[in-house]
């Protein structure tokens, strides 16, 4: 029964410490404070991964897409932005290197806050990566992919 409570504890303990107390999942600002709370204006640019070329913030942290989401309007509720928090800000996002600027765009959500997309992905995290270049969402039940600098899911493996 310990071994099941501690099963249940820690990815627990990661999908609360995920949404933060003040916002409702975002990106990182830069402050280096971590994914949770929602920022000025994210900025979306790319890097190179063990995927190729992937969307990644201003901190580098990986951007996922959600296979479930459709033409940019976010499907994931509150306990899937738990482990996926969204990446969100209280203005447009900037884009940066490598970026497509006419792919780049916002879905509005409650309290004034945008959900930043890209092509027609809303773009999220996930908790389980802890830092810069991390992919270990990629592929996760078939439905949460890495995004390629021009729009589409990478399904490739790390």
């Amino acid at each position: 029964m310990r071994a099941y409570r501690t099963l249940f504890a820690v990815p627990l303990a990661l999908a609360l410490a995920a949404c933060g107390a003040g916002g409702d999942g975002g990106a990182s600002d830069d402050g280096g404070r971590p994914a949770g709370n929602t920022v000025r204006g994210a900025t979306v640019t790319v890097a190179d991964s063990g995927l190729g070329s992937i969307l990644v913030d201003g901190q580098g942290r990986t951007l996922y897409a959600f296979t479930k989401d459709k033409d940019t309007s976010g499907s994931c509720g509150a306990e899937c932005v738990a482990v996926w928090p969204a990446l969100t800000g209280s203005a447009p996002a900037g884009a940066g290197r490598g970026v497509r600027r006419d792919l780049l765009g916002e879905e509005k959500r409650t309290g004034g806050a945008v959900h930043v997309t890209y092509g027609e992905w809303p773009l999220y995290y996930y908790v389980g990566d802890a830092a810069a270049g991390d992919v270990n969402g990629q592929g996760l039940d078939g439905e949460w992919f890495a995004v390629s600098p021009d729009g589409k899911l990478v399904r490739a493996t790390p």
